[in-house]
């Protein structure tokens, strides 16, 4: 991928002070407007390549769509906050940084358990108010009690090695993580309808999705043990809160931890004002060391990706993952100037149905993501409305209803090939390509497999017509009349029938239509 570039950055919330010093570092202008109401930040996100947020600003679509972003990064875990779908149309990378709350979140998590089985906040407010009430904070040990920690991610697995240390058995559940993985850590994974059951505490490390959404509900409490102990330092809503406190009313819910709440601040009095509830406002990565490491660890994401070294925490790009070696950079130049030259060549059958996108050679085998979607990018860089990239490209064919299909064969040729068919009111058309010498080339277009490559740069005019000794010469004579030299020339090594020419050429002629009278098609593109 070519470098990304980004001049200024707008950051909207308090963002530990080393994020700042390190973009300015690297040449990026900072701005750091904290507390803006939407309207505000509307008003002033235009002239920025960049945002940094935390959890605070809600990046929606009416943002995103005021702004000209190419980067959104959230500091912390999650983008609940950020329309990723939004800004993914749009084209723009929304990254986080993944791994820079996760002991803090964990700790919390931690103390949280603690505090539930020793009711430490309730007796520290009782000897506050003036009390000495022993027997009434009566608690429990952890040692040989069973945690279950849904959500075995980076979260999950640091509870889960504090949490042994105090002797407690940890089960979990995970749709991603192998189970053999977690087996290593110490944590046995099970069905949730097997793990309910075994529990004395629960928590849970999961991202909020629909799938989520109410993970602990009426249903799920019934299955638990009476008494049940639950925490959430996650996402408010992974709990449901009605019936979470008809669980702690009822007793079969015995305690709650919860540092996270669906509305924030919470509007659920009952719920926060349960004795047997220990509520926090967000803390979670609310300490010295989590804040400076997502602050930098930002700064440093979006410093590389910029210098083209690597791209990190993108959770709508990774199709950029591994576009950041020359050979990706020569092979993203040939997949969009293949995809422009069937874009010009057809532009008068448009509009095109589906696209067949074949990948040959071993040097291609790692390729097909963003093999694919460099084609779609030349395919629709000149479509009405639109503004295609990597990010994008894939999302936008699908709203035109363009059906993409991509396939790979591994081959013991030394080059790698793209071959790209599209369908365009019933009739294929096809064009294959390769690198030779660091140089996109074109191979073959429609049937014509030209004797020698045409070098996909500068101004190309391809044109279809029969075999024809004055063929040139004829062709030559009408672009010096408007003003136009021929620099190349490319013909097709077989000679019957009408079949395509390329000519490179020192402008692009204004009027198409005084070849004509020579040709049967015609069609021109600059790369």
């Amino acid at each position: 991928m070519a470098p990304i570039c980004i001049k200024t950055v707008l950051i909207s919330e308090s963002v530990d002070p080393r994020c700042k010093a390190i973009l300015e570092e690297n040449g990026i202008r900072v701005t750091e407007k904290p507390n803006m109401k939407r309207d505000e930040l509307m008003a002033e996100i235009k002239d920025y390549d960049g945002l940094v947020v935390r959890s605070a600003t809600k990046v929606t679509a009416d943002v995103i769509d005021a702004a000209n972003l190419k980067i959104i990064g959230r500091a912390g875990t999650g983008v609940d906050n950020v329309d990723v779908d939004a800004a993914t149309k749009k084209g723009i990378i929304v990254m986080n940084t993944p791994s820079g709350n996760t002991i803090s979140a964990a700790e919390l998590t931690c103390a949280l358990l603690m505090s539930l089985s020793r009711f430490v906040p309730q007796a520290a407010m009782s000897m506050k108010q003036g009390n000495w009430d022993r027997k009434k904070f009566m608690g429990a040990e952890l040692y040989g009690k069973v945690l279950g920690i849904v959500g075995l991610g980076r979260i999950g697995k640091e509870v889960a090695s504090r949490m042994q240390s105090f002797g407690m058995r940890t089960i979990g559940y995970d749709p991603i993580t192998p189970p053999a993985v977690t087996a290593s850590w110490g944590v046995e994974q099970m069905s949730l309808e097997q793990l309910w059951p075994q529990c004395h505490y629960i928590t849970v490390h999961t991202p909020l999705m629909p799938s989520t959404v109410g993970l602990l509900n009426d249903e799920s409490f019934a299955k638990c043990k009476k008494g049940v102990k639950v925490v959430n330092c996650a996402r408010g809503g992974i709990i449901d809160e009605d019936a979470l406190l008809r669980a702690l009313e009822s007793g079969q819910c015995g305690g709650a931890g919860l540092d996270v709440f669906v509305e924030e601040p919470p509007k659920n009095r009952p719920l926060v004002d349960h004795p047997n509830v220990i509520s926090c406002p967000h803390l979670g990565a609310s300490t010295k060391e989590a804040q400076a490491r997502c602050g930098e660890d930002i700064a440093l994401q979006i410093v590389d990706m910029v210098k083209g070294k690597k791209l990190v925490g993108a959770v709508n790009a990774s199709v950029l993952a591994s576009t950041f070696s020359q050979e990706s950079h020569q092979l993203i130049k040939l997949g969009e100037a293949v995809g422009a030259v069937l874009q010009s060549c057809t532009s008068s059958k448009k509009p095109f149905t589906s696209v067949q996108i074949s990948t040959q050679g071993d040097c291609m085998k790692s390729s097909t993501g963003y093999m694919t979607a460099s084609v779609m990018v030349g395919l629709l860089a000149n479509g009405s409305g639109s503004c295609p990239n990597l990010i994008n490209v894939l999302s936008l064919a699908k709203e035109s209803g363009i059906t993409v299909n991509q396939a790979h064969c591994s081959s013991d040729a030394a080059g790698g090939v793209c071959t790209v068919e599209i369908v365009a009111n019933g009739s294929s058309f096809k064009a294959t390509g390769s690198v030779q010498g660091g140089v996109p080339v074109l191979l073959e277009l429609s049937g014509s497999a030209f004797r020698q490559p045409v070098s996909l740069t500068g101004n190309l005019l391809f044109f279809k017509a029969s075999a024809s000794p004055q063929l040139l010469s004829s062709v030559a004579g009408v672009l010096a009349t408007a003003g136009v030299e021929i620099q190349s020339f490319s013909a097709p090594a077989d000679r019957t029938g009408d079949l395509w020419y390329c000519v490179g050429v020192s402008s692009l002629p204004g009027d198409l239509s005084v070849l004509k009278p020579l040709v049967k098609e015609v069609a021109q593109l600059s790369i």
